[in-house]
C-alpha cells in the first residue's frame, strides 16, 4: 500500500512539473477587473480538463492549435485573498493540482496618483547610468555578457545603481524617473536597450530582480518621487520564450514571412490611405528581431492588459511610457489603455507618438478634438510634444531671427495648443535616448542650454530631461545609438571622475549642473509653473516673453535668444503683469523694477516671480 501511495505521489509530482509557467503568476483581491485569464503552459497541458476550487468560477477555457497552452478565465469579482486550487485531469486518469495565490491588495492602490505637470521626469538608460552591483553584470542564463569596451554592448548599469543615486536626483530637483525597459532581453547583441523583450514577467537579471525593482519604487516613494515603467505593447523580442513556441499562429502579425513596417503612422488616420499601406504600418515588424504582436487577437490583448496591471500592482508603479504607441492597432491599443485607466483612474500613461505635426500628435491623446473627427478616442492621457523638440533643435542656433526662425518657432508651436485636449499633459523635452544629444547639437553652449531648459521647465506640460543633460554630456547619433547613451561618469568604481559629486565635476559640468538644480528646485514648489495659464507675446528682436498665471502667483519668463542685450518696454506686457510693479529673477536673485523697462543680457533667460 505504501509503495502504491509513493508511486501516486511521484506521478503527481511529475504531472505538476508539467506546468512550466503560469502567467500572471498571481493576482489580487478587490480589483476592478472582474475576470482573469490565466495562461498555463507545459507539455500537452491542453489535453487536461480543469476545475477550480469552491469560491471561484471558471468562465471559459481556450485551447489553441498548440497543446502546450491552456487559457483559463475565472471570475474574480468579490474574490477574497487566499489560494485558488486548479485541479487538472485527463482521459488517462492522471490528475494533479496547482495552487494559485490571490493576494491582499494594498490599501489605496486603485487611487494611486500618476505623474503630472507638477513633476520633472528624469530619463535613465539603466545600463549606462550606474553599476551598483557588479556581480550581476553577466548572467549564466542569458547570452550577452558584459563588455564595457563595446559601444553597443552591455556595460553593467543596474537597478541598484539607480537606487544608490536617488539622493543625487532628489537634490537635483527631479521628482519622477522614467527608465528605459528593465525586463529580460536575451538578444545575442545590443540587448542593453531592452526593447526586444524575452520574458515580460521578469526583470533582466543583469539589472537585478523583480524584488529589486519593487525596492526601487519603495525607495523613491519614501522621497516623494514617482516611478514610470517603459512598457512595450507593439512587439517582443525574437528570443521571447513564447515566440519560440507560439500559443497560436495568430499571436503575431504574420504575412507569412517577414515584412518590415513602413513606419508611416499617418496611415492610421489618413482616410485616403490604401489598405496595404495601413497594413504595412500596423502589421509590419519594427525590425526583424522584434516580432510584431497581434493585439487584435483577444488572447494577446488580454495578456498585455493583465501584464501591465500586474506590474503596476506588484511594483507600485506611478506611470507608463508606452513605446511606439502609434504603431499598434489603434482600436486594440485604445482598449488596452482604457483598461489600465479604468483600473487606476488617476494613473498616467504617456505614449511615444513620434510625429512632426500637432494635429497628428493630438489625434492620439484622450478626448482629442482631432480624433473626434473620426470618432476615435485612444483614452491615452499624455503624448510627447515632438514638434517643440524639433523647434528646440534649431532655434537657439538662429541668433538673428526673421519671419520663420529664432524664437518664433517656440511661439508658433504653442499657437497650435488649441488642437490638444489637455496641454498640461504633454511631455516636453530637449532630447531623449533616441535623439541627438542636446549638447552635441549646441556644442556644450551654456547659454543655449539655459534658454532651452528654462523653456522646457517653465512652459505648459510635463518637463523631461535626459540623464547627463545636467552635466553637459555629448553624443553623436550618427556614430551609433551607443554614443548618445554614454556611461554617466562616476557610475562605475573604476571611473576616474565622479560627476555625481560637486567635487568630482569639472567647472563646465558644474555650470550646467548648478543651473539645472536651481531651476528644477524652484519649479518643484511653484504651482504657477505646474498648472498656470500660459499667456505669451510675439517675439521681438528674438526675445520671447510669456507668463504662467496661477491662482496665487504669476511667473514671467523672458528668453533672449539674441547675442545682444535687449531692452523691453514693460507697458506692452501689462496684461500679464497685472498690478505687479516689481519682481525677483529667481535665477540670479536680483530684485527688479518692472514699471517702465527691463534690460535682458544676450543669450540669457530670466524667470521672474512677480510681486504685487
Amino acid at each position: 500500500m505504501k509503495i502504491r501511495m509513493l508511486l501516486l505521489c511521484l506521478l503527481s509530482f511529475n504531472l505538476q512539473a508539467q506546468i512550466e509557467r503560469v502567467e500572471p503568476p498571481n493576482w489580487w483581491s478587490g480589483m476592478n477587473l472582474e475576470s482573469l485569464q490565466i495562461m498555463f503552459y507545459g507539455p500537452d497541458i491542453a489535453q487536461h480538463q480543469v476545475q477550480v476550487s469552491e469560491g471561484a468560477r471558471i468562465l471559459g477555457v481556450v485551447k489553441t492549435e498548440n497543446p502546450n497552452y491552456l487559457f483559463v478565465t475565472v471570475n474574480t469579482a468579490d474574490l477574497p485573498a487566499g489560494n485558488l486550487r486548479f485541479d487538472f485531469s485527463n482521459a488517462a486518469g492522471e490528475a494533479f493540482s496547482h495552487s494559485y495565490p490571490i493576494l491582499e491588495r494594498e490599501e489605496g492602490s486603485a487611487e494611486r496618483e500618476g505623474f503630472d505637470s507638477s513633476d520633472v521626469i528624469y530619463l535613465i538608460m539603466p545600463d549606462r547610468f550606474a553599476n551598483g552591483d557588479p556581480s550581476n553584470d553577466s548572467h549564466p542564463e542569458l547570452t550577452e555578457k558584459a563588455n564595457r569596451s563595446k559601444q553597443g554592448g552591455r556595460h553593467g548599469g543596474d537597478i541598484q545603481g539607480i537606487i544608490d543615486h536617488l539622493d543625487y536626483l532628489e537634490d537635483l530637483g527631479v521628482t519622477a524617473i522614467w527608465s528605459t525597459p528593465l525586463l529580460e532581453d536575451n538578444d545575442a547583441t545590443y540587448s542593453y536597450h531592452t526593447y526586444a523583450q524575452s520574458d515580460v514577467y521578469r526583470i533582466d537579471p543583469r539589472y537585478g530582480s523583480n524584488e529589486d525593482y519593487r525596492r526601487l519604487a519603495e525607495e523613491m516613494h519614501k522621497r516623494g518621487m514617482k516611478l514610470i515603467m517603459d512598457y512595450v505593447t507593439n512587439h517582443w523580442g525574437a528570443e521571447h520564450w513564447m515566440v519560440k513556441d507560439l500559443p497560436t499562429y495568430q499571436w503575431l502579425n504574420q504575412w507569412p514571412g517577414y515584412e518590415n513596417s513602413n513606419y508611416r503612422m499617418t496611415t492610421q488616420f489618413d482616410h485616403n490611405a490604401s489598405h496595404i499601406d495601413h497594413q504595412y504600418c500596423v502589421d509590419g515588424w519594427f525590425v526583424s528581431s522584434m516580432p510584431d504582436l497581434n493585439q487584435r487577437n483577444p488572447l494577446v490583448l488580454n495578456y498585455l492588459i493583465q501584464n501591465a496591471i500586474w506590474w503596476i500592482e506588484y511594483a507600485g508603479l506611478d506611470g507608463f511610457r508606452v513605446d511606439t504607441y502609434s504603431y499598434n492597432d489603434k482600436e486594440a491599443i485604445a482598449t488596452w489603455t482604457r483598461a489600465i485607466m479604468n483600473e487606476y483612474p488617476n494613473f498616467n500613461i504617456v505614449g511615444e507618438v513620434w510625429m512632426h505635426d500637432q494635429a497628428q500628435i493630438s489625434y492620439w491623446q484622450k478626448d482629442s478634438p482631432i480624433g473626434a473627427i473620426q470618432s476615435y478616442n485612444s483614452g491615452l492621457p499624455s503624448v510627447m510634444d515632438f514638434t517643440l523638440h524639433d523647434a528646440i533643435g534649431l532655434m537657439f542656433h538662429e541668433h538673428e531671427a526673421d519671419w520663420g526662425s529664432g524664437m518664433i518657432r517656440a511661439y508658433e508651436n504653442f499657437t497650435n495648443d488649441f488642437l490638444y485636449a489637455d496641454t498640461d499633459n504633454l511631455l516636453v523635452f530637449m532630447g531623449n535616448h533616441d535623439t541627438q544629444r542636446f549638447h552635441e547639437l549646441y556644442d556644450q553652449d551654456l547659454g543655449a542650454y539655459k534658454l532651452a531648459l528654462t523653456l522646457v521647465a517653465t512652459t505648459r506640460g510635463i518637463p523631461q530631461i535626459y540623464y547627463g543633460d545636467e552635466i553637459g554630456m555629448r553624443g553623436e547619433k550618427s556614430k551609433g545609438d551607443g554614443d548618445i547613451r554614454r556611461d554617466f561618469p562616476g557610475g562605475w568604481a573604476a571611473d576616474t571622475q565622479n560627476a555625481f559629486t560637486r567635487e568630482g565635476r569639472t567647472s563646465q559640468q558644474e555650470a550646467f549642473h548648478s543651473f539645472t538644480k536651481k531651476l528644477l528646485n524652484y519649479r518643484k514648489t511653484t504651482t504657477a509653473l505646474h498648472s498656470g495659464r500660459l499667456l505669451h507675446y510675439l517675439p521681438e528682436n528674438n526675445v520671447y516673453v510669456y507668463f504662467r498665471i496661477g491662482q496665487e502667483q504669476t511667473v514671467m519668463v523672458v528668453l533672449n535668444n539674441s547675442p545682444q542685450a535687449q531692452q523691453l518696454e514693460m507697458e506692452r506686457f501689462s496684461e500679464g503683469l497685472g498690478s505687479a510693479t516689481t519682481g525677483k529673477d529667481v535665477l540670479t536673485g536680483r530684485s527688479l523694477n518692472l514699471q517702465t523697462s527691463l534690460k535682458v543680457k544676450g543669450k540669457t533667460p530670466m524667470v521672474i516671480e512677480l510681486k504685487n
